[in-house]
C-alpha cells in the first residue's frame, strides 16, 4: 500500500509538466500566428499622409501619377536635370519607411549633377491606395520605369535604377527583367530573411516570411554595371551583408563604404560620397551608350 501511494505524487507531477508544456506550446503557436498575420506591419513602415505639391519642396519639379498594371494609381515627382543635362535619368526606389518627401534632398543632389530624377511612392505610402507587399512593389516599380522611359524618351540603357535598403531589392528584381544602364544599391541586404534574423533572432524568420526579397540571388542574374554604397556603422543592415551583395554582382563597378555612418544618417542618405558614386556611374553610362 505504501509503495502504491508513493506513485501518486509522481503521476501528479507528470501531469503538471504536461499541462505546462501544452500551455507553453499554445503560447508559442499564438505568437507565431500573430507574427505571420501581422508581419507586414513590422516590415513596412509607411508614412501614409498625402505629400505636398512637388514644386513647394523641389523648385521645378512636378507632380505626376503612375498607374500599375493592376490599376493602382501612385503619386510621384519628376525632378528635371540641372545644367548641364547628362541625358541620364534615375529611378529612385525608397526603403521601407517614410515617403518620397524624405528623399527630396537626394533628388536635389542628383539633379544638381545633371540627372533627371523620378521619386515615387509605393502602394500604401504617401497617400497612395493599397497595401504594401513584395508582389505589389514589383508592379509599382514597373509602372515607374514605364513612365520614366515614356516621359523622357530615354532608352533603358540611359536610365539608372537607385534602390535604398529594401528598395535595392525592388530595383534588382526589376533589373532581372528590364536591364538598366546601371544599378546603384544603397545599404542592400542579402535577402529579407537574412536581415530579419539580425533583429528577431528568436524567431524562425525564414520559415515565417511571406515576402522574400532575394536580392543577392537575383543580382547574380543582372547584366548591368553595379555600384554598392553602404555605411560602416549600419545598425539596420549589417555592413557584411552589403559586401556580400557586392560580391554577387557579375558587373560590380564600385564598392563605396561611408565611414562612421548609420543606416539613416544624412551622409549615407544623400551625402557627397553617395552622390558622387551615382554621378560617376552616370558618366560611365554616357561614354558607353
Amino acid at each position: 500500500m505504501r509503495s502504491a501511494r508513493a506513485r501518486y505524487p509522481v503521476a501528479r507531477h507528470t501531469g503538471n509538466v504536461l499541462k505546462v508544456a501544452v500551455v507553453a506550446g499554445a503560447v508559442v503557436l499564438l505568437i507565431l500566428a500573430l507574427v505571420w498575420g501581422f508581419q507586414r506591419h513590422l516590415i513596412y513602415l509607411p508614412d501614409t499622409a498625402a505629400v505636398a505639391p512637388a514644386a513647394t519642396v523641389l523648385p521645378g519639379a512636378r507632380d505626376v501619377t503612375l498607374e500599375t498594371d493592376d490599376g493602382v494609381r501612385l503619386g510621384a515627382w519628376l525632378v528635371p536635370a540641372g545644367e548641364p543635362d547628362r541625358g541620364i535619368a534615375v529611378l529612385v526606389a525608397n526603403g521601407n519607411a517614410g515617403n518620397r518627401a524624405s528623399r527630396a534632398p537626394l533628388a536635389r543632389a542628383l539633379a544638381t549633377e545633371g540627372l533627371t530624377v523620378l521619386l515615387f511612392d509605393y502602394r500604401g505610402y504617401g497617400g497612395n491606395e493599397g497595401g504594401p507587399s513584395e508582389r505589389g512593389f514589383a508592379r509599382d516599380v514597373r509602372a515607374a520605369q514605364r513612365y520614366l522611359a515614356r516621359e523622357t524618351g530615354l532608352p533603358p540603357g540611359r536610365i539608372l535604377y537607385y534602390g535604398e535598403s529594401l528598395g535595392a531589392a525592388v530595383v534588382t528584381e526589376l533589373a532581372t527583367e528590364i536591364a538598366p544602364g546601371g544599378l546603384v544599391l544603397r545599404s542592400p541586404f542579402v535577402d529579407l530573411a537574412s536581415v530579419g534574423r539580425e533583429h528577431y533572432p528568436f524567431l524562425p524568420v525564414r520559415q515565417l516570411l511571406r515576402d522574400k526579397f532575394p536580392l543577392a540571388e537575383q543580382l547574380a542574374k543582372v547584366k548591368a554595371p553595379v555600384v554598392v554604397v553602404y555605411g560602416a556603422d549600419d545598425s539596420i543592415v549589417p555592413p557584411e551583408q552589403s559586401r556580400t551583395v557586392a560580391e554577387a554582382a557579375p558587373m560590380l563597378r564600385k564598392l563605396v563604404e561611408i565611414p562612421g555612418s548609420d543606416h539613416n544618417d544624412a551622409v549615407l542618405v544623400h551625402g557627397p560620397a553617395l552622390t558622387a558614386a551615382v554621378a560617376e556611374l552616370a558618366e560611365q553610362v554616357t561614354k558607353t551608350s
